[in-house]
């Protein structure tokens, strides 16, 4: 498992070299890896369906409970089926579309890159190793939004997706987090086993939002659903396999992993239903006033991914069983109908379907599978598509507390997707052929394989839906749920609510489709505003709100002075630490005896003497010579404490420096007198509340015994364990070698800069 899971990041390194030497016939060897991953994957089915979920472990970081441990259940072999399966297509596919760019080695190795995270993700155990692989998803995305780097408009979005989705994967750091602490592991197997130690836990509610937070900022939920419609400036192999299988579905995962811990409340039911359902209506009504053919495919996505997410916060059985058909049935009709419109796009030269017509007998393997595939996603049957809707209905109609909200939404909806698929299926090929950039023929057999046979599967499950999916399903369903399910799946259930949902969606998506373009001329018109207004105008906000705070705190605090740098650190420790300290202390301050001697009073006199001086004297010579007294005063302390290393460490840094300052500061003027006295005054009482603060710390250490003087430790082991009767040169040759080493080198540094000074002073005298 481990290999397999790997084996995406060792073919990413050498599939440039394997691309450049294979030629145009390098997608479809490429592809080879991801198909032996899936018939790989698909051999776990028949023992995950026996015997359940099975775990495998490769122990990482014991000791922080972080481990490479890998959960192979129903759901993370649906996922792991979709990503190996669609994946070997969309590499296929690559090849195809990509044929001749010169950057299409450094494609397939971000991609096989992108894919080994994605597989990473959602077959981890252990929540460390998860989030490991979820930030790798968001790096690796962003190179592949940002493929034609040479674009500024693509590394505009590929950053808008990014920075989107990194600070919701940074609060979903603290929720995994928390997780892990409140159930006492970080393993998944333990923690999904028992809800209620999360459900109960006091951290529950903010657990919850942490990872929502994460989870809606990756699957594009509202209000944060504006970044995945701009990450269509990726190259369509990219957007096919990021909307169908990969990135985007990445927080319907999680939800749907966590659902037997954390779902079931009040609180997981109306934030995933309610923001799930108007993630569900924004997509629809923004794929229908949408031109581009990727464009509506991206809002489609956006209505799925709510739905998804809807399903999942509704949480019954029925609402799980839908997800999942749902989910599966997207993957297949999504991905062919994204390969679909790259292949318009590749022949015709243009995205928008009001430029394109009559290519039905020109393209018309393209034109058949897009009509099966637009099927599906409206949901007619006996597509696939039809089952998952038809569940979908049933689910929302019996949702707790939430029915007729979830319902309403999901009638509209599907209304505007059929209205959308419609468009999609049948504007580009029928009417009279329109001129386009690029003269219009078939795609070649590397764009048109993964169409015609994902299309055909979702044929093939909503005429067969009992045989190969239901055995896939229901061990998703099963995972997700937290206990085993019967799913059953049929393109009949007989006349119910849910059939006469779907009749009037399918009118309704009629309707539109015949009156589309008075719907684009309207929007355009009258609802124009929600684009100036939108979440991405609230991002662009935020963004240029964030600029101006950079901009102000480095115009304060990078002034460039370094009195203001000086200042404003040390008042910031004084203000900080002392709140905190006096803050625990109270009134009392805990200060410790302090016992000291004559000439240790002599001592410290000289140093705080030297001090003074250094800071009034107008002489650069004389401020380095006190400097030097102070220094030597420290020396002297050092000794009188049994530190003769250290001692003699400073006085030989303190030589060198007193040395090298007076050859450079007596060639230069004498202090010009650049503050007020009022500056100075300012000056010194941050100096000394700085002061200040450090004794009374000092004092207090002094006073508070935490635990026993590792010195008594040291003295125990001296000869036990370093065979040693001198204490000192122990510590200093075992217990503290690297310290000493650190010593040593200073030591080193400080003759070789004397060397040097001598040296360039013997050269001088002979020039």
């Amino acid at each position: 498992m481990l290999i397999a899971v790997l084996s995406g990041f060792i073919l990413a390194a050498a599939s440039p070299w394997l691309a450049r030497s294979v030629g145009d016939k390098a997608g479809w060897l490429l592809a080879l890896l991801p198909a032996a991953l899936f018939v790989y994957f698909l051999g776990f089915v028949p023992t995950v369906n026996e015997s359940g979920a099975q775990v495998i472990h490769y122990p990482w970081i014991p000791a922080l409970d972080v481990n490479l441990s890998f959960l192979v259940d129903g759901l993370s072999l649906l996922f792991a089926l979709l990503i190996s399966g669609i994946g070997t297509f969309i590499i296929i596919y690559a090849g195809g579309y990509l044929h001749g760019h010169p950057h299409l080695p450094r494609f397939y190795a971000i991609m096989f890159a992108f894919m080994a995270s994605m597989l990473g993700l959602v077959l981890s155990n252990n929540l460390i190793t998860l989030f490991v692989f979820w930030e790798l998803t968001s790096i690796t995305s962003y190179l592949l939004m940002g493929f034609n780097h040479e674009d500024k408009n693509a590394r505009w979005c590929a950053l808008q997706g990014l920075l989107v989705t990194v600070a919701g994967g940074l609060a979903l750091m603290a929720g995994l987090i928390m997780i892990g602490v409140a159930a006492g592991s970080f393993e998944l197997n333990e923690i999904l086993t028992d809800g209620d130690v999360l459900r109960d836990h006091p951290w529950y509610i903010g657990i919850v939002l942490l990872v929502l937070a994460g989870c809606f900022t990756k699957s594009a939920q509202v209000p944060t659903h504006f970044w995945l419609p701009n990450a269509m400036v990726a190259p369509t192999p990219v957007s096919a396999f990021l909307h169908s299988a990969t990135m985007v579905k990445a927080g319907v995962y999680l939800l749907a992993r966590l659902n037997p811990g954390l779902g079931g409340t009040d609180l997981w039911l109306y934030a995933l239903g309610i923001v799930g359902a108007l993630t569900m209506f924004t997509g629809s009504f923004m794929a229908l006033r949408s031109t581009g053919v990727k464009a509506v495919l991206a809002y489609t996505t956006i209505m799925a991914l709510g739905t998804l997410v809807m399903l999942i916060g509704i949480g019954t059985e029925g609402a799980i069983i839908a997800a999942m058909a749902f989910l599966l049935a997207h993957a297949l009709y999504k991905a062919a109908l994204f390969m679909l419109a790259g292949a318009l796009d590749h022949e015709t030269g243009t995205k928008d379907m009001l430029k394109m017509g009559g290519l039905r007998q020109l393209m018309p393997i393209t034109f058949l599978a897009s009509c099966v595939a637009a099927l599906s996603l409206a949901g007619l049957p006996p597509l696939f598509g039809f089952i998952g809707k038809e569940l979908m209905f049933a689910a929302t109609a019996g949702a707790p507390g939430l029915a007729f909200f979830t319902t309403v939404l999901a009638v509209a909806s599907a209304m505007m997707i059929a209205g959308m698929a419609a468009v999609f299926a049948i504007r580009p090929f029928t009417g009279t052929l329109k001129e386009t950039p690029k003269k219009p023929h078939e795609a070649p057999p590397s764009m048109l394989a993964g169409p015609v046979v994902l299309a055909g599967l979702g044929l093939l499950f909503g005429l067969m839906g009992f045989i190969p999916a239901a055995a896939i399903v229901q061990s998703a369903v099963a995972a997700v749920h937290g206990a085993p399910v019967e799913v059953q799946l049929y393109l009949w259930h007989g006349i119910n609510l849910p059939l006469m949902l779907s009749i009037l969606a399918i009118a309704g998506g009629v309707v539109l489709f015949l009156r589309w373009e008075r719907v684009l001329a309207f929007y355009r018109e009258r609802l124009g505003f929600i684009d100036r207004f939108g979440a991405e105008r609230g991002y662009e906000k935020a963004m240029e709100g964030l600029v101006w705070i950079a901009e102000w705190q480095t115009r304060v605090l990078q002034s460039g002075y370094l009195r203001r740098y000086l200042t404003i650190t040390v008042l910031s420790t004084v203000v900080l630490t002392g709140w905190t300290f006096f803050g625990h202390t109270g009134s009392s301050v805990p200060l410790g005896e302090v016992g000291f001697t004559f000439y240790e009073f002599a001592v410290a006199a000289l140093v705080v003497a030297g001090a003074i001086v250094a800071s009034v004297t107008s002489s650069r010579i004389g401020a380095a010579a006190t400097l030097g007294m102070v220094g030597f005063g420290v020396a002297l302390i050092y000794v009188m404490f049994s530190a003769p290393d250290l001692g003699i460490t400073q006085i030989m840094i303190e030589t060198l420096t007193v040395i090298l300052l007076v050859l450079v500061l007596f060639r230069l003027p004498g202090f010009l007198k650049l503050s007020s006295p009022t500056d100075r005054i300012k000056d010194a009482a941050t100096a000394c509340s700085l002061g200040a603060l450090m004794t009374i710390l000092i004092l207090a250490v002094n006073g508070v015994t935490v635990t026993d003087p590792i010195s008594d430790q040291l003295t125990a082991w001296s000869y036990t364990e370093a065979q040693g009767r001198n204490i000192v040169n122990v510590i200093l040759v075992d217990f503290r070698a690297l310290d000493t080493l650190g010593e040593l080198f200073v030591v080193g540094l400080a003759a070789i800069g004397v060397y040097a000074m001598i040296r360039f002073r013997a050269e001088d005298r002979r020039q």
